[in-house]
């Protein structure tokens, strides 16, 4: 090829990668979901879809994909191509614990994605049976240590934070008891408002419609603040459990092939639906705390995802947690 065609070639080239990145998105928008539907995360995509349609222009599509692991929406969103119109709303699953819990994970976490922002801190607690005999924290573990052979704890799957939140917490307290993994948050607590299960540890927006309906009760906060939502419920910490703290966290990522314009067009759009009075007064109905501006930036979540998948890896292989 002469020179001036490769010139021509090139002059073609540029404007066309430009024209993708500056007419983003040009179609409806699909939010990746690797969750079921009902679950903490599947709310949380539900209070940001509208608000985040309105922001960037164009109607976004929330599609759940809970299989493989919570990992397939995810992988699926790592392999897309620039044009693809998908990003993926992750979670300290999806995005750390993940990263230890499985030997061969399908993705690198810090590597195969555009972080584009944080969306929420999630403060779980420990939710059980409305009839398990135990009025708080204490009384639990005493009650767990006499009857650990005949009790189940669910989550939303192996590896998620509903997981490896109650395996932090049965370390501590002493006792091993069954885990019974679930297809995302919604079916577990099913199954715990039947009597099936015994307790979970999720995030708050599991707990408050079931502790309202008098399905289900919350004997403890495992975050280190208390719940607007359970002011009047101690922390793990004030019950015993010096420096116990395990809180959850959500964030947006889009395909490794997405362009620094698109990134931060869905990150704009993203934190003026954090800043709507609407959405703020949602998300604390139900638990979960926006991120302050200064850590809404890609930079920070590329940073924050990086420091979990290092401070998970340890309780998880000190756990004999690894999957495969």
């Amino acid at each position: 090829m002469t020179l001036r065609k490769l010139l021509i070639a090139a002059t073609l080239v540029v404007p066309c990668h430009a024209a993708v990145a500056q007419d983003w998105p040009s179609r409806p928008l699909t939010m990746m979901v690797p969750f079921a539907a009902g679950g903490p995360i599947d709310t949380l995509a539900r209070v940001l879809q509208q608000p985040v349609s309105e922001a960037i222009g164009q109607q976004i599509i929330v599609e759940n994909v809970p299989g493989g692991g919570r990992m397939t929406g995810s992988l699926r969103v790592a392999q897309a191509a620039a044009d693809s119109h998908m990003f993926v709303l992750g979670s300290i699953g999806t995005h750390a614990i993940s990263q230890s819990m499985h030997k061969r994970p399908p993705y690198n976490a810090a590597t195969a994605f555009h972080p584009v922002i944080l969306t929420a801190d999630a403060p779980l607690v420990l939710l059980v049976r409305k009839d398990l005999p135990a009025k708080d924290l204490k009384e639990f573990a005493s009650y767990a240590k006499q009857n650990a052979g005949k009790m189940q704890f669910g989550s939303g799957g192996t590896g998620t934070s509903s997981h490896i939140g109650c395996v932090l917490l049965n370390q501590t307290i002493g006792v091993n008891i069954v885990h019974v993994p679930y297809r995302g948050g919604g079916p577990a607590l099913q199954d715990l408002i039947a009597g099936r299960l015994d307790f979970i540890c999720n995030y708050v927006s599991t707990a408050v419609p079931a502790v309202a309906a008098g399905q289900a009760r919350v004997l403890a906060t495992l975050a280190v603040e208390r719940s607007t939502a359970f002011p009047d419920v101690p922390t793990a910490d004030q019950q015993g459990l010096k420096e116990f703290d395990i809180s959850a966290w959500n964030a947006i990522f889009l395909p490794k092939s997405a362009t620094p314009a698109m990134v931060a067009k869905l990150n704009g759009a993203v934190s003026k639906a954090l800043d709507s009075p609407a959405v703020k007064k949602r998300l604390d109905d139900i638990g979960l705390l926006p991120p302050l501006p200064a850590r809404r930036t890609p930079d920070y979540l590329q940073k924050y995802v990086e420091s979990e998948i290092k401070k998970w890896a340890e309780p998880v292989k000190a756990g004999g947690l690894q999957v495969d």
